[in-house]
């Protein structure tokens, strides 16, 4: 069940604005990227997994630099949208596979620990799933094991008609990651669900497409603006704060136990929304038949009740 943060006086107010700052395992802090490409423009963000040579295979720096771009996106009220594509053919092949036989053995890793070490995958994915941003995977090439799974956590997947995808755990020995088990089958059933990571298999982007994964498929060279089209959508049209508010009720919801969770938030949601600038100037907007500018910003501008919700903690 949601816990409102208006019932529990150890939530109210306390806004994820305020970002600590990512750091590697060894404690830095991250400013320039070596795995991925950072571009601002015109409010849209676009990251690019940048190991072309290697089909962009993930690994824990692109892990961290991929967090660490999630919290500049956060901060940045300059940053409407995002929009996540690979250089090169692929997307992400996947786990860098370069360690051989140990590729998948806690035990053998530099920064392990006593007791169980985190998937770094579900790192990821847990920091896209907490986004105050609107989030589109543009998938231009192959996009296999986390390479598939990290988009689970973005809104709304587009792919290339030459993009492959597969969840191929199983043919690797080990399981789904990247909270996976949470997001595929709520993105395409757990028939489904089932099917692709049972067999494992690799699967061209029309079965992808069919099997509700994707909203659309594009020639290559459409790709990045069939996205950007959607970005800018958003951009131009929707006040920031309620996107922000509406990524957080729709993902927190799928989760609720029942209706009445939701007519909790969205009353509140009505409520503290219904007097605000932002909300008179859209009224007002549309009575003029005038595009909106509307005033208030995600940094600080975020209803008492924000967040809702208890973070659960890894044990």
């Amino acid at each position: 069940m949601l816990v409102l943060a208006v019932d529990n006086p150890k939530l109210a107010g306390q806004h994820r604005n305020n970002y600590e700052p990512s750091f590697t395992q060894r404690g830095e802090r991250l400013l320039d990227y070596s795995t991925i490409l950072y571009d601002v423009e015109d409010g849209i963000l676009t990251i690019t997994l940048n190991r072309p040579e290697a089909l962009n295979a993930f690994t824990n720096d692109m892990m961290f630099e991929l967090i660490d771009a999630c919290d500049r996106a956060d901060a940045d009220d300059n940053v409407k949208a995002i929009i996540v594509t690979g250089a090169g053919r692929g997307f992400c092949a996947g786990a860098d596979l370069s360690r051989g036989a140990s590729t998948f053995d806690s035990g053998a890793r530099e920064d392990k620990h006593d007791g169980i070490n985190r998937d770094g995958g579900g790192r990821l994915t847990l920091r896209i799933y907490e986004l105050n941003k609107p989030i589109i995977a543009a998938v231009n090439g192959a996009a296999v094991g986390v390479g598939v799974t990290m988009t689970l956590a973005m809104d709304i997947r587009l792919a290339s008609s030459a993009a492959k995808f597969g969840f191929v755990f199983a043919r690797r020995g080990i399981v789904p990651e990247a909270c996976s088990s949470y997001f595929l089958p709520r993105a395409v059933g757990i028939s489904k669900a089932l099917e692709w990571c049972y067999s494992g298999r690799v699967f061209p982007a029309q079965e992808a497409m069919e099997g509700g994964l994707l909203r659309s498929l594009h020639e290559p060279e459409d790709l990045l603006p069939a996205a950007r089209a959607i970005a800018e959508d958003i951009r131009d049209n929707a006040a920031p704060v309620s996107v922000a508010l509406t990524r957080h009720m729709m993902w927190k919801m799928l989760g609720a136990d029942h209706p009445m969770e939701a007519h909790k938030v969205d009353s509140r949601g009505i409520h503290y929304r219904g007097k605000s600038d932002d909300s008179k100037e859209g009224v007002m907007a549309f009575l003029e038949k005038r595009d909106a500018q509307f005033p208030n910003k995600v940094s600080t501008d975020l209803p008492q009740y924000y967040p809702w919700w208890e973070e659960p903690q890894f044990k």
